[in-house]
């Protein structure tokens, strides 16, 4: 009886041994890194998918080196946390538990997409579906929903000028409402309550702010000549004058389907709302996406008390205080 006491001790101890030992090797093998190899791969997971057919992929993605380990590396060390969908961008070195930790947080692959300043919201859906990102239709249907901003400007009929131009980094799948509603919430964050007093203080409203800056962000695209251009369209406002601002008349005519790339002389008849050559005042909405400069520019402009400007076929800009001056600015610019 002693001796099978001892028999049955000893073949625990080996037991416990084995498992241990078991244990650690799977242990090391999860931390191990393969060979290194400088691409990283793409890898997606569908909803649904199980564990075992992942890592059936990962291997033969050659990102793991063999699938077992994977598994029960993941039910010992991870589980309950689930392996979350999406697609990720993982390195073809890592290990086990680096692929684990990355799939269980759900870190998917962020695409980076830029928007530049001054874009329509046709521009901006256009740069999103050239990406990958979204359908047509869909995007156009996004465009039209102004429940994003309806609190900040109730005229709304679109979300022309609060989509914020910025680089936005996108996991796949996204919808194109999804994206509209980052870009607007970042018109908001930027704009932001210090904006909103200041508007109140100019006795404007957000939208008069909007429709100014995106008018800024067309005329000149230097930082330092944009509140010199606020500084014209609000003393041209004060004054009662048109504010004969040739990027509104474009707009109109992209909204015509009309602009050929460059404005004729005839073009400044154009009847349209759009045209600050004919009608007084702000036009009837913004006409291009402002950035963060023209918004504060539109916000503060400079004090000065000129009215007049025109390109010096540079990039810059003269600015006249008086009609003559002017003429004499367009003479020697404009030959």
């Amino acid at each position: 009886m002693r001796t099978f006491i001892r028999i049955a001790k000893f073949a625990a101890i080996v037991c416990q041994c084995a498992i241990l030992s078991g244990w650690f090797w799977l242990y090391l093998e999860s931390r191990s890194a393969a060979p290194a190899k400088s691409e990283p791969a793409m890898f997606e997971i569908e909803k649904g998918r199980g564990v075992r057919a992942i890592a059936a992929s990962l291997k033969a993605e050659k990102i793991i080196r063999k699938a077992w380990p994977f598994v029960f590396s993941y039910k010992l060390f991870f589980a309950p946390q689930t392996i979350k969908a999406g697609e990720y961008q993982l390195p073809r070195s890592g290990s086990i538990k680096d692929v684990l930790e990355t799939l269980t947080r759900g870190s998917v692959y962020l695409h980076p997409v830029t928007i530049a300043e001054g874009l329509t919201g046709s521009e901006i859906a256009a740069d999103f579906l050239a990406a990958g990102f979204g359908f047509e239709e869909d995007f156009a249907a996004a465009f039209r929903a102004t429940d994003e901003i309806a609190l900040w400007d109730p005229k709304a009929q679109n979300l022309e000028g609060y989509l914020f131009p910025d680089t936005y980094r996108l996991p796949k799948g996204i919808t194109a409402r999804e994206i509209i509603q980052k870009m607007t919430a970042e018109f908001k964050l930027i704009y932001g309550e210090r904006g909103r007093r200041r508007t109140a203080e100019l006795r404007r409203s957000v939208r008069d702010i909007v429709i100014l800056a995106s008018l800024i962000e067309k005329e000149t695209a230097r930082p330092d000549e944009k509140k010199l251009v606020a500084s014209v369209f609000h003393n041209r406002l004060a004054l009662g004058m048109k504010l004969d601002c040739d990027p509104t008349i474009i707009y109109a005519l992209k909204l015509k389907k009309t602009f050929g790339g460059r404005l004729r002389t005839k073009d400044l008849k154009l009847d349209s709302p759009y045209n600050t050559y004919l009608h007084p005042g702000l036009p009837p909405g913004p006409i291009c996406n402002p950035g963060a400069l023209s918004l504060e520019a539109a916000l503060y402009p400079a004090q000065t008390e000129y009215i007049y400007f025109v390109s010096q076929n540079d990039g810059s800009h003269y600015f006249s205080r008086t009609l003559a001056e002017h003429r004499r600015a367009v003479k020697k610019y404009q030959r």
